[in-house]
């Protein structure tokens, strides 16, 4: 299949915390819908798990609580990764099943279907094709959006159908709204470290470690110079990025010191946050 992006020497998104308005609602969606389990719960908070002890994606009903505004900076969608094809088929049957209203795209380099959360968060479940087919032009790597062949896709289906979330899932990236490209750029890349690896003209901005399709994509489609999002509002509270080892994340934080960010450390994590209002946690 190819190299192992989401491992050393690659920095890589690896899990995410989203607030929702209803923790009971959200919980039943995620794992009936997404087929994902609890790994801990809390009144107003769960930690869920594919693999039943790896944390992708924890879930808070903060107090006071508001519903999502729009035109704002934050999470456009996080992208869970399946280990094989059979895996996004036998998810596409289920939703099939299920009736749930879904977007499904072929972006060359990966297979993927589009939900929306109660919430209105957008996830993606996605499958990458072979990296030995992955088309590049110098260092840009030929990303499309097509519809996806989803007949074909459900002929990589199994017997055994769709039994939730795989051991294998990881988080593959996360797709972000932005409000400016060319600060977004700075930060991420001159300041965090990452390549850019695609761009779709002055919208969208594509960026990776490793010579990956993308880690993060940057967007600027909910408007240019657009505020952020409430502290109480639903949404991306925040995500984490695991750099290979000491040296490269203590470079990375007195980059991103020199142009400006907010960075704290608590315990041996560090917090930044993004030109946009958004943390990241730098593991």
């Amino acid at each position: 299949m190819g190299k192992n992006y989401h491992q050393k020497p690659c920095k890589y998104v690896e899990s995410l915390e989203l607030k929702i308005m209803d923790i009971e609602r959200s919980i039943r969606y995620y794992e009936t819908i997404i087929g994902f389990r609890v790994l801990e719960r809390e009144k107003k908070r769960a930690v869920l798990t594919a693999d039943g002890k790896t944390p992708l994606l924890t879930l808070i009903e903060p107090e006071g609580v508001s519903a999502k505004e729009p035109h704002r900076t934050g999470l456009y969608h996080f992208a869970l990764l399946l280990p094989n094809r059979s895996d996004l088929a036998d998810f596409l049957q289920s939703l099939v099943k299920l009736n749930v209203r879904i977007g499904a795209s072929d972006h060359h380099v990966s297979e993927a279907i589009y939900l929306q959360d109660p919430d209105d968060n957008g996830i993606e479940v996605y499958v990458d094709r072979d990296d030995s087919n992955w088309i590049w032009n110098e260092k840009e790597v030929h990303m499309t959006t097509e519809p996806l062949n989803a007949r074909d896709l459900l002929q990589a289906g199994t017997k055994e159908g769709w039994k939730g979330l795989p051991e294998g899932t990881i988080m593959g990236h996360i797709h972000l709204h932005v409000g400016d490209l060319a600060e977004a750029e700075k930060f991420y890349c001159d300041g965090l470290g990452f390549d850019v690896v695609t761009r779709y003209g002055g919208q969208a901005l594509f960026i990776s470690s490793g010579g990956y399709h993308h880690h993060i994509g940057l967007n600027v489609w909910n408007g240019q110079h657009i505020p952020a999002a409430s502290p109480n509002s639903t949404g991306l509270e925040d995500y984490t990025i695991v750099y290979p080892d000491d040296k490269d994340r203590e470079e990375a934080v007195l980059r991103i010191k020199a142009l400006g960010a907010e960075v704290t450390k608590i315990n041996d994590i560090y917090e930044v946050i993004d030109p946009f209002g958004m943390k990241i946690h730098l593991s």
